[in-house]
């Protein structure tokens, strides 16, 4: 009697490699409503799908925020914020831009294939140029060179973005384009993966929420200050009576009950005819707001109450990454004929 043997178990696949994303964010602080809803949101669910990595871009903040103290506070309050709204150093890499000085030489290497034409016609330059009228640095113009070399020097092939901001990631693909013409293929022109990220209106109901509005709602600050914010908010300047029949799709805290549960429509229904008003609105999304934002409330003020752990947390993405910017920079100095 014989006795088969059983056929060896096929070699297990080499697992295949996730596509590389970058995206930078600027160390502002506290994060608000805006920033989680605009961008974070999609930095958590990416994680999961991609390599993904994080960069918090102090030099690009150089070119309008001058206080050293300032800066690095602000910074480690952004890295904090981050990590309590669900960024994981084990599912992502998130480090400081200035940490990977790389990338500085990086960007004066393109800033040799980047025509001064190319940086000029850029949208926020223009705006830039507007707004600090008193502060016209060299980095303002050629901010676009280094966030081109903050792509490409991890070798990152996507980069998460909303549609608006496609303009900007064509110079560096631009730049990509340049580069490779003149010294041969060396990096992948990074393409969108394009975020259904919403631009969000701040508390006066017309421009975009920002801190230099002053127009934020601080989900990570304490509950009574979110409510105050909330309730500040303008809604439907046409609804003056309560009884007035409101218009949900032109008030903007109708339009934040989208994020917060499924049953807006329902909101929606009560303020089209007059069941509810707009304070009745404003305090059904505090308390959503409050309640959303909790944990995270938690998880940020245990993390800036041991700085040690943020500090420690960045300075191993930092390093997580560092070979891979040696190798783009031995690569490039090579091309380029430098030793």
């Amino acid at each position: 009697m014989t006795t088969e043997l059983a056929p060896a178990p096929a070699p297990l696949a080499a697992p295949v490699p996730r596509p590389r994303i970058f995206s930078g964010i600027q160390p502002s602080g506290v994060v608000h409503l805006g920033n989680d809803l605009g961008a974070v949101r999609n930095y958590v669910r990416l994680q999961y799908e991609y390599e993904a990595i994080y960069s918090i871009v102090d030099y690009h903040a150089l070119t309008s925020t001058h206080d050293p103290a300032a800066l690095r506070t602000q910074t480690r309050e952004m890295a904090a914020s981050l990590l309590a709204l669900g960024l994981d150093p084990d599912r992502c890499t998130l480090f400081v831009q200035s940490h990977r000085p790389e990338v500085t030489e990086l960007a004066w290497l393109l800033t040799t294939v980047t025509p001064v034409s190319w940086l000029e016609r850029t949208p926020t330059y223009k705006e830039k140029k507007e707004h600090q009228q008193d502060d016209v640095n060299h980095g303002l113009l050629a901010y676009p060179v280094l966030q081109a070399a903050d792509i490409v020097i991890y070798k990152a092939s996507l980069v998460p973005v909303g549609k608006d901001q496609a303009a900007h990631l064509e110079l560096s693909r631009e730049i990509v384009r340049a580069f490779n013409a003149r010294y041969g293929q060396t990096f992948p022109e990074p393409k969108a993966v394009y975020t259904e990220a919403p631009t969000v209106l701040g508390t006066d109901g017309v421009r975009k929420m920002s801190k230099s509005v002053g127009n934020t709602i601080d989900v990570l600050g304490p509950p009574e200050l979110i409510k105050k914010q909330i309730m500040s908010m303008v809604t439907d300047t046409q609804r003056v009576l309560r009884t007035d029949p409101g218009r949900p799709e032109v008030c903007n805290v109708c339009q934040l009950q989208r994020a917060f549960g499924d049953d807006y429509e329902s909101l929606w229904d009560g303020e089209r005819t007059a069941r509810t008003g707009c304070v009745d609105m404003k305090r059904i999304l505090a308390e959503r707001i409050t309640e959303r934002y909790a944990e995270a409330r938690d998880r940020y003020a245990n993390l800036m109450a041991h700085p040690d752990r943020i500090d420690e947390i960045l300075a191993v993405g930092a390093e997580r990454i560092r070979p891979i910017a040696e190798a783009t920079m031995i690569e490039v100095r090579e091309k380029m004929g430098l030793r």
